[in-house]
């Protein structure tokens, strides 16, 4: 396979803009990246040279929190949205789980994945309530063997639920502090990350206080207090607070559009969405999730939490939670849902770049992806390309010209040809 160079391209390389310059790869891996045109260094001389005036070029985006529940269809989704890396919080069986990250792994046509596979619950608590057959933590002498057989299946991380059922109108076991503290030692001890699922304030600090190593998810009830946040900073611990989700859960209000839904009348966008995705999104409303109505539930103080951990220095990853399947009408898809999650960042505060960050280098650092998420030598070609500059307008990542997995182009026109058919 010849090289390729992206030539006279603005870089984002996963922190901040370089160039113009010039970005090459070859054999699946970046090669060189220039500060200036390629033509200047006799560079393209071996090389399918592509004119980026005007374009920007990104690592591939990583979604830090989606459910992929074992469908192939959800990954090519994404990718064809830029969304080369999903993080899923939660599937099952896990030889199901196991095969699709081999095929995510293998294949040039899907995002790549990592999960947890099954997640660490309360007997008869969520979602175990409904899924009966799940295995659940009783208590602390359960977490060595849980956190033992998730490992042994191919689990990446651990993910916790510390959820009683409130938000969903109901009232559930949830896993107590002392549970919550062993699982994330177990996890500790064998290497691997943990990610605590909670709903309100006080699973917040129950997790906080557990150890865990990252929150996902975040109070619709109240904002985050300065104590909390200031505490998370000190702990070094992540956030991955799925705005997009949060938004299409909470309560709306005729003064906030969502905008998620925003989406649906996007040309850019709703080419390559298939029908039912198109319709889910245009609901703009997660119908199994949705929190009560009442006055005390906004997103608006999601919004607010966002900017208060960020301006304290806690890492804040772009997650979506896309619980999208062909037969569940959730609003936030695969791959496009991450863009509305980009915009929602920038709402709360952090800065189009740094939103971006938040979408490529970080989670890869974070969840020790060390080979993606960056555009620099030795890191794999997983790219963007878009037109204009979104470290000025982040909406402009969804003007995508073209998108690369291991340096192999993704075909996005045939693929909005078999979406519309």
């Amino acid at each position: 396979m010849r090289p390729v160079i992206i030539d006279k391209v603005r870089i984002f390389d996963g922190t901040a803009m370089l160039g113009p310059g010039a970005v090459e790869f070859a054999d699946g891996v970046i090669t060189r990246v220039l500060t200036e045109p390629a033509a200047a260094t006799g560079a393209s001389a071996s090389a399918d040279v592509i004119d980026g005036t005007g374009l920007t070029l990104l690592p591939g985006l990583i979604d830090a929190h989606t459910h992929v529940f074992g469908a192939e269809s959800n990954l090519e989704l994404a990718l064809a949205f830029g969304v080369t890396t999903e993080l899923d919080m939660f599937m099952g069986p896990p030889e199901l789980t196991q095969a699709l990250c081999t095929a995510a792994g293998e294949r040039a046509d899907l995002a790549d994945m990592r999960s947890s596979g099954l997640v660490a619950s309360a007997p008869g608590g969520h979602p175990g309530h409904a899924m009966p057959l799940l295995p659940t933590v009783a208590g602390p002498e359960d977490a060595d063997a849980f956190v033992a057989a998730r490992q042994a299946e191919g689990a990446h991380f651990i993910k916790i639920i510390v959820d009683d059922g409130a938000n969903h109108g109901m009232s559930l076991p949830a896993l107590d502090g002392a549970t919550v503290t062993a699982l994330a030692d177990a996890a500790r001890r064998r290497g691997l990350l943990t990610v605590a699922h909670v709903s309100a304030g006080w699973s917040a600090r129950l997790a906080l206080d557990s150890g865990v190593d990252m929150l996902t998810h975040l109070p619709l009830e109240a904002a985050l207090d300065d104590a909390f946040v200031s505490r998370t900073a000190d702990e070094k611990r992540v956030a991955i607070p799925t705005l997009a989700m949060l938004e299409a859960s909470a309560p709306e209000t005729s003064s906030r559009p969502r905008t998620g839904r925003s989406l649906a009348g996007d040309p850019r966008i709703v080419g390559y969405l298939p029908d039912h995705a198109r319709t889910a999104i245009a609901s703009g409303r997660e119908g199994l999730c949705v929190e009560k109505a009442s006055p005390e539930h906004h997103f608006t103080h999601a919004l607010a939490s966002v900017a208060r951990l960020h301006r304290a220095g806690v890492p804040v990853l772009a997650g979506t939670d896309t619980n999208y399947r062909p037969d569940r009408a959730c609003p936030v898809v695969h791959g496009a849902g991450l863009h509305t999650e980009l915009a929602l960042l920038v709402e709360a505060g952090l800065t189009p770049a740094e939103a971006l960050t938040a979408a490529t280098s970080a989670p890869a650092a974070h969840f020790g992806l060390t080979d993606r998420g960056v555009i620099a030598p030795g890191r794999r070609a997983d790219l963007v390309l878009v037109e204009g500059d979104p470290t000025r307008d982040i909406t402009r990542t969804r003007s995508i010209e073209a998108i690369w997995r291991g340096g192999i182009r993704f075909d996005r026109e045939a693929y909005r040809k078999r979406t519309a058919s």
